[in-house]
């Protein structure tokens, strides 16, 4: 995601909440407490809301629903448990999964140092969600160089998004 927003100023990102610290390294995000994130919920503060991993993650309605008005388009984490929803709260939601195989995840995983052994291989062993049907989808092999995938995926959205223009 950080290269397609340095490579593409028409993109910004959703800047999620998480009930993690922010310390914890990864995306920007927001760290909030428990407590906090519940009552970001009560008050409608997310336009969409998950739990995964042990963590609640929400995408915040007013910042997302405000670049969307001014006709950007926005890039967020979600998890594919939220995808159909995700599709009726945004209709014009385009899937962009980016993907590698599993010996990559794990190598990944391991460098990024936030999950344990046991944690890394219970999320490699989990089954992957399958996406709803109609639902569009564009898939990337990030298993090369960053650039390589980086380049695919502008393509790709680009010609999604001119599609879309005209349609």
């Amino acid at each position: 995601m950080n290269g397609l927003l340095a490579a593409e100023p028409r993109y910004v990102r959703c800047r999620r909440v998480i009930t993690r610290p922010e310390d914890a390294g990864g995306e920007d995000f927001e760290g909030v407490s428990e407590a906090e994130f519940k009552a970001r919920v009560d008050r409608g503060y997310f336009a969409l809301w998950w739990r995964a991993h042990g963590l609640a993650y929400g995408i915040p309605a007013a910042s997302t629903n405000d670049a969307l008005e001014a006709g950007m388009d926005v890039l967020a984490n979600l998890s594919r448990a939220i995808v159909h929803e995700a599709w009726s709260v945004f209709p014009t939601l385009t899937v962009l999964s980016i993907t590698a195989p599993v010996e990559v995840l794990e190598k990944r995983l391991e460098r990024r140092g936030r999950e344990d052994e046991d944690d890394i291989a219970a999320r490699l062993a989990r089954p992957i969600r399958a996406l709803p049907q109609g639902v569009p989808l564009i898939s990337i092999d990030n298993s090369g160089d960053l650039d390589g995938s980086v380049r695919e995926a502008r393509m790709a959205l680009a010609r999604r998004l001119s599609h879309a223009a005209s349609v």
